[in-house]
């Protein structure tokens, strides 16, 4: 199928083809006709498999069909929530590349910025809100937004919503949009919460389920390296000597751990940069725009920081720290290997993580390939070595707060036998 025959504006045509976009996607294949007929959409798919124009183009065309002449300040008409700042742009980005000519307005809101230069913008009108939760409740209560002349509702990535705290701000927002209005749902998965929230906001919603979340996987070359902790970093820079490898995307388990491996590359000379929920808006940007251009070799990112970060021809995604849950194993390999291109994810497991990697060949049903040629392999030796150091940090840490549990039980004595002394 060609996107020449989804009856598509000839100006949204012209703007794909621009982009050199020819053949929709899956969900662009499914989800544009029926939002098109004024359908409600809920959709469970990934980041990565096309979703933005699969609510973008539809919405786009829907208001450009029913724009009004009416003199005076344009009023809001399509509400995009998203979770994070770095796919609140990207999404803003794409309502810009696929509605030129259209002659519609768009403005994206979101926090960690100052908000004159937003709210400058929603003064002068716009048809296209797109926005993270906390800054539109924000812009909402100073009384800048007005949400009831919305027309056209999408909640993005919903589950990360959840993740992030921002359901309740979502349920804070609901009650002022208009009751009548077409609404688009997506979430790479459903948990029960998600699920509720669902049934309360879609009307007899057509569903689509694109790439469950364990088929990606098997697109992508998938490696893992056992390696005890210490070794891990060491290990990375040895992975890093490879220079074929010209871009990779990092995953730490925490924010303290992604700024650790940034320096630590830096002081080996190989260019990386931490992205996560503590920088600064400018700092994310700039990390996230110097990885994109190539001159930033390394990206170190966290789980929330790194959803919505979608890089073209991206080639290797390392698990620095795997994960517990199965399913962020694959959202976070999914960044790599997209639309039909060959990715490699690289794993480093260490002893207590084995689980983990259980859990994941479960859930994917294949076993993920051991690279046993790297200068840090597991021995009985080392295991033991390993075991003695645990056990021995374990001890000199129990004494530690033993001490301090009896400096603790002195100081409170003696400050008894002080007061007893005052009267």
């Amino acid at each position: 199928m060609k996107f020449t025959e989804l009856d598509l504006l000839p100006e949204i045509l012209n703007s794909l083809s621009n982009l050199g976009y020819s053949e929709p996607t899956p969900i662009q294949k499914q989800a544009i006709p029926l939002a098109l007929q004024g359908k409600d959409i809920l959709g469970c798919a990934q980041t990565g498999t096309g979703k933005t124009a699969a609510f973008s183009i539809p919405l786009l065309q829907t208001l450009h069909e029913r724009k009004s002449n009416k003199p005076g300040k344009r009023p809001i008409r399509a509400l995009i929530l998203t979770p994070t700042r770095e796919l609140a742009a990207q999404i803003a980005d794409s309502i810009r590349d696929y509605g030129k000519g259209l002659g519609l307005r768009h403005v994206v809101i979101f926090g960690g910025v100052g908000q004159s230069p937003q709210v400058q913008k929603l003064r002068e009108g716009v048809d296209i809100l797109v926005a993270t939760p906390g800054r539109l409740l924000d812009l909402m209560q100073q009384g800048y937004v007005r949400l009831d002349q919305i027309e056209f509702f999408v909640l993005d990535e919903a589950d990360r919503m959840l993740d992030m705290g921002f359901i309740h701000d979502i349920k804070k927002i609901l009650p002022k949009l208009p009751e009548r209005k077409q609404t688009m749902f997506f979430s790479a998965t459903m948990p029960l919460a998600i699920a509720d929230l669902a049934k309360k906001i879609l009307h007899k919603p057509e569903q689509i389920r694109v790439d469950p979340v364990s088929s990606t996987a098997e697109k992508i070359q998938q490696v893992v390296y056992h390696v005890l902790k210490p070794q891990k970093k060491e290990l990375l820079k040895h992975i890093l000597m490879d220079q074929s490898i010209e871009r990779m995307l990092v995953f730490s388990r925490t924010k303290r751990g992604a700024d650790r491996l940034a320096r630590l590359l830096d002081k080996a000379k190989i260019p990386a940069a931490a992205i996560h929920g503590d920088k600064s808006q400018g700092a994310r940007e700039r990390a996230l725009k110097e990885f994109k251009s190539g001159k930033m070799r390394v990206l170190v990112a966290t789980d929330i920081a790194a959803r919505g970060i979608d890089i073209d021809s991206l080639q290797c995604v390392l698990n620095f720290d795997l994960p517990n849950e199965p399913e962020t194993y694959v959202h976070r390999i999914g960044r790599t290997g997209r639309a039909g291109a060959s990715g490699v994810s690289i794993s480093l497991c260490d002893i207590d993580e084995r689980p983990f990697l259980k859990d994941i060949e479960k859930l994917i049903k294949m076993k993920i390939d051991v690279n046993n040629d790297h200068p840090f392999q597991i021995t009985d030796a080392a295991i033991a070595d390993y075991k003695i150091l645990q056990e021995s940090y374990e001890k000199m840490n129990n004494n530690r707060k033993k001490g301090n549990s009896d400096r603790r039980n002195n100081n409170n004595g003696g400050g008894r036998n002080k007061n007893n002394r005052r009267r």
